[in-house]
């Protein structure tokens, strides 16, 4: 059966980082979703033009029927200029879902291993989330790949987790920065020698990102069965 669209308010904005934006939508039906889950948003103009663009939810499942979305703003997108520059807390926009299998729940248990590029981030947060509030002992590690400091999605709630949760780890790769570098055999092996054999590997990022990570987790020896991507394109 086809997700319905449905229309959704916007009850909250705040800004994440210099390009994304968090957005707490409140739909009018109930909305029940898995943590990784994402929903496709539709904008109509009044010449009956239409965008449409998917968006993960970066919020943990809860009982409040409100999500958020962290969109970024990319250089001539429709919708994601429309987010940056129009949308104003109170207006309402369209959205279907949620929609997808890239998912984790705290039944699946762990070691997870969640390895994110940019905003690829965003369902991995969800699941993070979803975890310190209903498994935290399950161990996890946060492999996370951005250009500089600034852009880093959520900063001070990861280097808070990194600093206080006991079974939670974050390594930053920072690629745009003295001495940065891109993620690479040497820290993926890292990675997985703090971690130990994960029993759930997600990766999310750009079409190249997700393929390159997906490989460095093979050549270390992670089975492919064990390995789930989701791709954002570009």
């Amino acid at each position: 059966m086809a997700v319905a669209w449905q229309e959704a308010a916007i009850v909250a904005i705040a800004a994440e980082t210099p390009r994304v934006r968090r957005f707490t939508l409140a739909p009018r039906h109930p909305f029940v979703f898995r943590a990784g889950q994402h929903v496709d948003v539709r904008l109509t103009a009044p010449d009956g033009y239409q965008a449409q663009r998917s968006y993960s939810i970066g919020s943990r499942p809860d009982e409040s029927g409100r999500f958020d979305l962290l969109i970024e703003h990319l250089e001539d997108g429709e919708v994601s200029g429309f987010f940056a520059e129009v949308a104003a807390v109170g207006d309402t926009i369209e959205l279907r879902g949620p929609i997808g299998a890239f998912t984790w729940e705290t039944g699946q248990g762990g070691p997870l291993l969640l390895v994110g590029g940019g905003s690829g981030v965003v369902p991995l947060l969800a699941m993070l989330r979803h975890r310190a509030h209903a498994a935290p002992e399950v161990p996890a590690l946060l492999v996370y790949s951005a250009r500089v400091p600034e852009e880093v999605i959520a900063r001070a709630e990861l280097l808070r987790r990194d600093a206080e949760e006991p079974h939670f780890g974050l390594m930053l790769n920072l690629t745009r920065v003295p001495g940065g570098r891109r993620l690479d055999a040497a820290r993926m092996s890292e990675a997985l020698g703090r971690l130990g054999a994960p029993a759930h590997c997600f990766v999310c990022g750009s079409n190249r990102f997700v393929s390159a990570a997906t490989d460095l987790l093979i050549d270390a020896g992670v089975p492919a069965g064990r390995i789930r991507t989701e791709r954002f394109g570009g």
